[in-house]
């Protein structure tokens, strides 16, 4: 009986119990194997009814629910015993070796106990789901009968002298330890659960987040096991495989992460600071950031340090199995002498660690635990990071509601100021906080490293590590230098972005005058200069990943060759390998250390400029204005008890105040007071000291009309922003009148001096949002008010024209409208609000007569009067001044006058008549403004055109969502799921190749050089340093003479013999692996370079390529494609060709490379690893087939919820005044936490997503250096492998663990990043025109056209070969020198024909003759280069008014001028600074567009050629400027033919011929005065209507 459970060894009775029972070892081991089989008893019948009755539990999303008191401590405590256990198991099997027959009794109650601890903890963990604290009991009677049979054990070794030296002794005592502890856990729960013992046991809840189904992130509330693995994020990440991931999937954030707890937090620790002494003292934002969030940091911290700590274990190990393979093999004859009591082995506490199997175990959880810890360590500081994020955006936020108006309007803090302390600085402290840990974790790992390598090698390790050291500063250097040249290729790129969009914007223009190529170069030439700083970005990139790679080779080059040096025999391979592997892990510290820097630099900056901003004036918080708001955010006091108990009683929704809209107040009988405002002794001031506002006393009567008039600049809307507490108060008060005493009680959450007053601003304000939203402005919507405001306003015309009515997206993502349309909207919102004030400011400066009348009668007298509101309305109309109840007259800032019309008639005759005069002038307009075409018909009508053009394309607006929903409706589930794991290998080619093939050929075969000279560099080191070891052994034995003295011999080997093979191998070894270092450093820098410059070449290529084909596309593309869309592959996607994607993928191919490489070595030194290999390959398959897709799906939500974010906080600072007035600032602030909840949600789970893949290729990891090691001592001991090689096997397999994570990483970046060269080649795709002709050039004579005789024969022309034609079988004769005029209603093909004279559409029948040449024939540059036209939108472009004149440079300065002087514009031009070489803004914004149209008249004068078209020129301008307009037609182009296409007919009444059109056919074609007197003709309607 071989496996007896005592033993049967020679001489002893096992079972004797002679001495006592307890005194058997037999017995006391068999003691303790009872409580394990206990727990298993009664434990498994309860886990399988719990699970057969699964189904039962509370819903699923619970099993997160509740943790009973010391929860973490107890999954430690039972980790630390598993591990305990395997010890004590370990410890069994090596000592039962020792004895003759086995004896069960050493190692098995050690597997029993394991397996009773892992049933512990999986019974724990289903309790606490399932909330039922009674069966604990099980557990805790398990705990103390093992705690009384382990101390029985510990009590029998001490009687025996079994001391600490012996292992057995040291892991029963902790054994005893952590039982004992676990009882005391155990205790813990009973005493703070109750559940039995007591009488009452204690009700729990879980907690509230988790009552609210919405909370997806679980991270918080899961067991510790799941938090370390991120198990929780499963479901999610494989899910996402069959179905994206949607906003709603990811849900709510916990409550403790929202940016409200946060922001409290924060704000708290930043008010604390200021303290009754020193109110002034700016509080450091330091100092609050470390209050509120440095616990989380701290704990971070700490886990890094284990990481660090425990990455070390590594190279230790390696070194101690190589060196013990050794002695294993010696010492396979027990010669010791055995220590033995109670008749079996014990083993030396030291003896353990040299067993190389043991010493690969303790490598794998060494690596596990190290890799579970810097996961832990990176997530809290992210979450930390988001945390700040949120709480920063909130400060900032409340501080812009805050912000003083002067500050906004005086430039002291711009626009874009916020902008960039929304998106760029709270990122920055963001970043600065992920990476803060390494500030203080990377010394310490340094030093330790040094010191360990001082420990193995002696000097020469300080040597390589000198090496390391003395670059850190040039990695330093390299990484400020990135930064800079970022900075200034982003400026060119800006510059470039600029030039872009004005070719797109006037695309039209510049193909009608056949400029593109110049503009093309100008846009070539700034994207000379971006690629230029972009090399110098390249090379210094390169650089940085050069020193990266080369920098360990250097070191291991310099130590070994000193250690060559130093110390005559070399160094062991257990010696050598760690050194190595030690070298590996210092360049990353280092490596990061750079970035950190640069971080923290950039930290601080940002910090600064917060607090600048926070520190910067506020809006007077007098108590008149602003109330007692409950929980308003005043800066001395604190209402943080408040908030709490607020938030406890209702933790779903944020409360920031306690905000209800103010209710309409009903007007009493009983109200004596009538005035709604009074201001008395005002002066007041925007900030600077004097006042532009003075003596001002004024009132404002309940219920009327008041008027406030008076010139441009004399203070009406400044008057309305200081009664809105919107100035600073030098002296005086405004007084609102107060509620009537009875309705005080009712209403007491009103601000008790002042409602929400409805106000509309002069400059128009719209919010990104629908423009039901827009005019709602989140009052509760009743249909009829709506209605009857938007009648008021004659909105209806308007939101009919927009493609969804008004759900349409408005604002500044949404449709451009038009000024009159903004303005009538921002009306429309004061109107609707419910308040008894109405202030409108100037609503009429931006409409036409019709409009202004309407909205006067319909919505100012009827609407707002009935409702008895009062009114305040600022106007230059004086003709509405006899509608006022009240006027207020001002004059350079302060009141000339104030009461009725009456009063001002019969006391201020002068004033009164000079009103008379401006009244007479301002009907003179009245007149001629209605024979024009009104503004508004005419604005609706680009609206119209908007859409009109893109229709046809409105699904082409989201092509890219809509090209993938496509694919993936076609078939079913199982395509879906392939299509959202493939990696688009066809992009990655189409990329390559751009950059051109030599590169590519270059970049391939230097990487694989570089890698395999890396591998032979460790290679040859295993060779040498195995050599050494096996020739001094074999000398030593030889001098010797078969004697053991080969200690003496071996230290003596310096003895210059003849035969000495040492001396010989060292000449050998050394230089070749001088060589290989060499060799290895060069490719390093050959291949860091390649990447960078084919990335480089292959951004020229695209963009090149982009620009070329987007210029020469048919005008058709402009009209389909959305101008944004164009923009977005100019802007977005090419900035990620260059920049990111050549990091990116440099970064690939080198963890790929370095994985396959490892892999390869261990392979070949023990091919059984190849095995094991298989399932790890399928498990690290299906791991970066789901975290790709999931990552992607995450980006994606990131990206678009940060949008909305940022335009949320430019928004409100635009409309600060408006918001303020209403009194919306607490939904406003509801909004901003909401979005940014909403974005650090998408954010948190992306980093999650991160955290889930590195926990398991991490795993992963550690399962190939276990088994890589396992495999290698196996080998080993059947004599096949040298030590060197074991080591060199180990020291790549630890590598693969750091590198796995990136493969996967890169790629789903790679992956996203391909999506960009994707759109660009949708577009490289695209037709260009045929600019070829069938004439050469020189065929056409160099005049042509000279006398500008047009033939039009059967001419069809349409748009798209898919589209209807647009002009049908026309056909007409223009004679030289003629003026023809062509009319038609909108639609009936005017503009097509001009555009068919320059060839710009598809011409598919007949064809169109001037002066004997059919221009489908010609070139089209030279075509469109001799013909003039001036559009109906007059476009300028940036730059000087010479080369808006002239962009070829090929006209003197005289010609330039005369044409000026023809257009009326010379003496305006010669009063600019610099004349012709005067600016001209972006869009030519510094000139009205009455002179911009005259400068396209100048433009098509100096071409001189002999044929002018004009399409509807005259449509944007006054009578006065069109009138001159006509003259110079007349006159200056008398000699050459003009086709005027027109909207007012009267402008062709005097033409030499006119043509009426209609649907695309010609329908009277006469002299005017002929088709005048067909009195039923089109041309007469025409000419009575415009009349």
């Amino acid at each position: 009986m071989a496996l007896s459970f005592c033993g049967i060894d020679n001489g002893t009775n096992a079972y004797s119990v002679e001495k006592g029972v307890l005194n058997n070892g037999c017995f006391v081991d068999a003691l303790n194997l009872v409580p394990h089989v206990f727990l298993l008893f009664i434990t498994f019948p309860i886990l399988f009814i719990g699970w057969g009755s699964q189904s039962s539990k509370v819903q699923i999303h619970h099993n997160t629910w509740l943790h009973f008191p010391g929860h973490n401590l107890r999954w430690i405590l039972t980790f630390s015993l598993l591990f305990v256990h395997v010890c004590e198991f370990a410890e069994g099997i090596v000592s039962n070796k020792m004895m003759e027959t086995n004896h069960l009794h050493l190692f098995m109650p050690a597997f029993m106990g394991f397996i009773a601890a892992t049933t512990s903890v999986v019974y724990y963990h289903n309790i606490e789901t399932s909330n039922f604290p009674k069966l604990l009991l099980v557990l805790f009677i398990y705990w103390v009968l093992a705690f009384i049979t382990k101390s029985i054990k510990l009590w029998k070794f001490a009687e025996y002298h079994v001391g600490p030296q012996h292992l057995r002794f040291c892991i029963t005592a902790l054994l005893v330890l952590l039982y004992g502890l676990l009882m005391a856990v155990e205790i813990n729960v009973i005493r703070i659960r109750r559940y039995v013992f007591f009488a009452n046991p204690q009700k729990v809840k879980p907690p509230e987040d988790l009552q609210d189904l919405g909370v997806r992130f679980l991270q918080p509330f899961v067991n510790l096991l799941s938090k370390a693995t991120y198990w929780w994020m499963n479901p999610l990440i494989i899910g996402a495989h069959k179905r994206p991931i949607e906003l709603k999937k990811i849900g709510k954030l916990p409550i403790a992460m929202r940016a409200l707890t946060n922001y409290l937090r924060l704000k708290d620790a930043y008010e604390d600071q200021r303290t009754a002494e020193d109110p002034d003292r700016a509080p450091s934002i330091w100092r609050s950031m470390y209050r509120a969030f440095g616990r989380p940091i701290l704990l971070s911290s700490t886990f890094r340090y284990l990481a660090d700590l425990l990455g070390f274990a590594g190279p230790l190990c390696i070194s101690g199995i190589v060196k013990y393979l050794k002695t294993d093999k010696d010492v396979a004859t027990p010669d010791k002498v055995k220590e033995t009591y109670f008749g079996v082995y014990f083993m030396s506490s030291t003896e353990l660690l040299q067993n190389t199997s043991v010493l690969a175990v303790l490598l794998f959880l060494a690596l596990v635990l190290q890799r579970t810890f810097l996961q832990a360590s990176y997530y809290v500081t992210i979450e930390t990071g988001i945390n700040l994020r949120g709480a920063l955006l909130a400060m900032i936020y409340n501080k812009i509601l805050r912000l003083s108006t002067s500050n906004m309007s005086m430039g002291e803090m711009t626009l874009g100021q916020i902008n960039n302390l929304v998106a760029i600085e709270t990122n920055q402290l963001m970043w600065f906080l992920f990476l803060c840990p390494n500030l203080w974790a990377m010394p310490v790992q340094i030093v330790m490293g040094v010191i360990l390598l001082y420990y193995l090698l002696g000097w020469s390790a300080l040597v390589g590590a000198s090496v390391i050291v003395l670059l850190a500063p040039v990695q330093y250097l390299i990484a400020t230098k990135l930064a800079d040249t970022q900075k200034s290729s982003l400026e060119h790129s800006t510059d470039r972005l600029k030039k872009t969009t004005e070719i797109l914007k006037g695309i039209k223009l510049l193909k009608l005058y056949a400029w593109e190529n110049i503009f093309c170069d100008s846009v070539e030439e700034t994207r000379g200069k971006e690629l230029t700083s972009l090399k110098t970005f390249a090379l210094y990139t390169s650089m940085s990943i050069f020193m990266n790679a080369a920098i360990p080779i250097a070191a291991v080059l310099a130590t070994f060759v000193m250690h060559h040096f130093l110390d005559k025999t070399g160094p062991s391979p257990s010696e050598a390998f760690a050194a190595l592997a030690l070298f590996h892990i210092l360049v990353t510290p280092l490596f990061l250390l750079s970035t950190v820097v640069r971080f923290a630099v950039k930290a601080l900056v940002s910090v600064q400029k917060l607090g600048e901003f926070l520190q910067s004036d506020e809006i007077g918080d007098d108590s008149w204005r602003n109330g007692d708001m409950p929980l308003s955010f005043e800066a001395g006091k604190k209402h943080l008890g408040v908030t709490k108990a607020i938030n406890r009683k209702q933790p779903m929704r944020y409360q920031m105040d306690n905000y209800e809209q103010p209710t309409r107040r009903q007007m009493r009988p009983t109200e004596t007071e009538d005035v709604a405002v009074k201001v008395s002794n005002g002066f007041f001031t925007w900030g600077s000291n004097l006042s532009t506002l003075s003596d001002i006393n004024i009132r404002i009567p309940t219920g009327q009309l008041t008027m406030i008039v008076g010139q441009v600049g004399c203070g009406k809307s400044s008057l309305l922003l200081a009664m809105l507490g919107e100035m600073q108060t030098i002296e005086g008060r405004v007084f609102w009148s107060k509620l009537p005493e009875c309705e005080v009680a009712r209403e007491e959450n009103i601000s008790k001096n002042r409602y929400s007053v409805a106000y509309a601003t002069q400059k128009s304000w719209l919010l990104n949002a629908t423009v039901e939203e827009n005019i709602t402005f989140g009052c509760h919507f009743s249909k009829q008010r709506y209605k009857a405001v938007i009648d008021a306003c004659s909105l209806q015309p308007d939101i009919d024209l927009l493609p969804f009515g008004d759900q349409t997206e408005i604002g500044e993502r949404g449709i451009n409208l038009s000024g009159g349309q903004r303005q009538r909207i921002c009306v429309a919102r004061a109107l609707y609000q419910n308040t008894n004030i109405v202030f409108l400011d100037d609503p009429f400066s931006a409409l036409d007569i019709h409009l202004s009348d309407h909205l006067m009668q319909e919505g100012i007298l009827k609407f707002l009067q009935d409702d008895k509101r009062t009114v305040v309305l600022v106007t230059h109309k004086l003709q509405y001044l006899i509608h006022a109840d009240w006027i207020i007259a001002m004059k350079d800032g302060s009141v000339l006058r104030e009461g009725t019309l009456k009063d001002i008639q019969t006391h201020d005759v002068e004033l009164y008549d000079h009103w008379k005069t401006l009244m007479n002038r301002q009907d003179q307009e009245l007149e001629k403004d209605i024979q024009q075409d009104s503004q508004t018909t005419l604005e609706r009508k680009t609206l119209r055109r908007a859409f009109y053009s893109r229709e046809a394309k409105n699904q082409m607006d989201d092509e890219d969502e809509e090209e993938e929903e496509e694919e993936e409706e076609d078939d079913n589930m199982s395509t879906t799921t392939n299509r959202r794991s493939k990696i688009p290998w066809r992009m990655c080619w189409c990329y390559m190749s751009s950059g051109g093939f030599f590169m590519v050929f270059l970049m391939v075969s230097s990487k694989l050089l570089k890698h395999s000279v890396i591998v032979a560099i460790d290679y040859w080191l295993a060779l040498w340093t195995s050599s050494k070891t096996n020739q001094s052994a074999g000398a030593g034995t030889y001098a010797s003479n078969g004697t053991r003295l080969a200690d003496s011999a071996s230290s003596n080997a310096t003895l210059p013999t003849p035969g000495n093979p040492e001396a010989e191998s060292d000449s050998y070894y050394l230089p070749v692996f001088i060589v290989l270092c060499a060799a290895g450093i060069t490719l390093c820098l050959i291949t860091s370079l390649t990447v960078e410059f084919l990335g480089l070449s292959a951004a020229t290529n695209l963009h090149h390529n982009l620009l070329n084909k987007i210029i020469h596309a048919p005008i058709r593309f402009f009209d389909i494609t959305p101008l944004g869309q164009i923009l977005n592959r100019f802007s977005a996607d090419t900035n990620i060709i260059d920049q990111h994607i050549p990091p990116t993928l440099e970064s690939l191919t080198r963890s790929t490379l370095l994985c396959l490489s490892a892999i390869g070595v261990i392979s070949s030194i023990t091919p059984a690893f190849l095995i094991a290999l298989v399932p790890l390959a399928v498990a690290f398959y299906f791991i970066q087939k789901y975290f790709r897709v999931a990552s992607k799906d995450l980006q994606d939500l990131d990206d678009s919820t940060q949008l909305p974010l940022l335009c949320h906080f430019s928004e409100t600072a635009e409309g600060l005044t408006t918001i303020r007035a209403f009194r919306h600032e607490a939904r406003f602030k509801q909004r901003m936490l909401e979005l940014t909840d909403t974005n650090n949600t998408a954010y948190l789970f992306l980093s999650a997503a991160n955290r889930w893949l590195e926990v398991r290729t991490d795993y992963l990891g550690a399962v190939i250096v276990l088994t890589a090691a396992g495999a290698s001592i196996w080998s080993f001991s059947y004599g096949l492998r040298s030590g060197g090689l074991v080591g060199l096997g180990l020291t790549y397999a630890l590598t693969v663990t750091n590198y796995l994570n990136w493969v996967v990483r890169n790629l789903a970046d790679l992956e996203v990043q391909m999506a960009a060269v994707k759109k660009v080649n949708s577009f490289l795709s695209t037709e260009s025109e045929n600019y070829e002709g069938s004439m050469d050039t020189s065929q056409v004579p160099e005049n042509w056209p000279q006398d500008g005789e047009i033939k039009i024969q059967d001419l069809c022309v349409r748009y798209d070969p898919m589209l209807k034609p647009v002009l049908k079988h026309v056909n007409a004769y223009i004679e030289p020198g003629q003026k023809v005029g062509i009319c038609g209603r909108t639609g009936s093909g005017k503009s097509s024909l001009s555009l068919a004279f320059f060839n710009m559409v598809d011409i598919f029948e007949g064809k169109i003759v001037i002066d004997g040449i059919d221009i489908c024939k010609l070139p089209l540059q030279t075509l469109r280069s001799r013909l003039s036209i001036i559009l109906q939108d007059p476009v300028l472009f940036s730059g000087s008014i010479r080369f808006n004149l002239d962009p070829e440079r090929t006209c003197t300065d005289d010609r330039l001028w005369e044409a000026l002087e023809i257009a009326q514009l010379k003496n305006m031009v010669k009063a600019l600074p610099g004349g012709l070489d005067a600016v001209v803004t972006e869009g030519g914004e510094n000139f009205s567009v009455g002179q911009r149209q005259l400068f396209c008249l100048a433009r098509a004068f100096v071409r001189k050629s002999s044929i002018l078209i004009m399409d509807e020129a005259t449509a944007s301008i006054d009578m006065a400027t069109e009138n001159i307009l006509q003259k110079v037609v007349m006159t200056a182009f008398a000699d050459r033919t003009v086709v005027t296409i027109a909207h007012r007919v009267h402008t062709i009444l005097t033409a030499d011929l006119v043509i009426v059109m209609k649907r695309g056919n010609i329908l009277e074609y006469d002299k005017p005065e002929t088709l005048l007197e067909q009195e039923d003709g089109m041309f007469a309607s025409f000419v009575k209507a415009d009349m």
